[in-house]
């Protein structure tokens, strides 16, 4: 499918401009600028509860100006305005689907199992694209010849959109991508289909680091390209899961240090937790002894 114009799609909610409610990408031409067709790139949103996000998310998509997008979203049987809006823009989406999923990760895997693209990449409801991202990235593509995962930079983005801190593409070997010191965006990566296909998907029992472990897997056998465009944004806010569920995310991290072969370094993380929890158990014990309760919970100290 050649992504809709601006015209095409349904009218912004009021009072919503800029990107990607009254901006669009450029159309891209019928072929690459090296003259090659461009590959489809299939693009997983998957989606529960974010009926606040999920509009932006779809139209930063939907207008990327790509002649040979297909986009699929995968809904787990959400209560709020999403399926109202999925079906908004269904006429623009290859499949859809609302129905109970195990996570995160089942609903990303039951969305790659429908694409037919050779370039994938998913967007969560909360996160967007960049306009020209996926123009960049197709024209990337059909350079590439064997199997490989791109790495763009992005930025982290408030509640309302608003600028937080831009991310830039780090060390790409395997060893700095588990040990995961330095993160780079999911948003802003992009693999070829058959690295998908050989690895089996995402580890539906992973629900933080599931793209961590993925990108693991992909650096042990694939070309990671660092591109130094800006492609996706991270949206960072009080209920995202990222930031609601520190300590699965943490938990998780320990585990994929030791399934990979780094108990070690998981033990080390742990220790520098456990040090960290004794320091703040000893300043608030020392608080106690100096200030009555009622203040140290006016100040939120305990």
């Amino acid at each position: 499918m050649r992504c809709p114009t601006l015209k095409d799609l349904p009218t912004p909610p009021a009072g919503k401009t800029g990107w990607p409610w009254t901006e669009e990408s450029a159309p891209a031409p019928d072929l690459t600028p090296a003259g090659e067709p461009w590959p489809r790139i299939s693009i997983v949103t998957p989606s529960y509860n974010q009926g606040a996000f999920l509009e932006e998310t779809i139209r930063s998509v939907l207008l990327q100006g790509y002649p040979n997008l297909e986009y699929i979203v995968i809904d787990g049987d959400s209560v709020d305005e999403s399926v109202e809006i999925i079906r908004k823009y269904s006429p623009w989406l290859s499949y859809w689907v609302t129905e109970k999923d195990n996570g995160q990760a089942h609903a990303i895997n039951k969305g790659f199992a429908q694409a037919q693209g050779t370039v994938f990449g998913w967007l969560n409801s909360d996160d967007y694209l960049f306009t020209d991202a996926l123009i960049f990235v197709g024209n990337r593509f059909a350079l590439i010849t064997e199997p490989s995962v791109l790495v763009g930079e992005g930025d982290i983005v408030g509640q309302n959109g608003e600028f937080l801190r831009a991310i830039a593409v780090p060390a790409l070997d395997q060893e700095s991508i588990l040990a995961w010191e330095q993160m780079f965006l999911q948003q802003s990566c992009f693999w070829s289909a058959r690295c998908w296909e050989r690895e089996g998907g995402l580890d539906e029992d992973l629900h933080l680091l599931l793209d961590v472990d993925l990108w693991v897997r992909f650096s042990r056998r694939y070309t990671f390209v660092a591109e130094r465009v800006k492609l996706g944004a991270l949206r960072w806010y009080p209920d995202a899961k990222t930031v609601k569920h520190r300590a699965r995310g943490f938990a998780e991290r320990v585990l994929l240090d030791i399934r990979y072969g780094k108990a070690e370094r998981g033990l080390r993380r742990i220790e520098h937790a456990m040090e960290k929890c004794y320091e703040q158990q000893s300043l608030t014990t020392d608080l106690m002894k100096k200030f009555p309760l009622r203040v140290l919970r006016r100040f939120g100290l305990i």
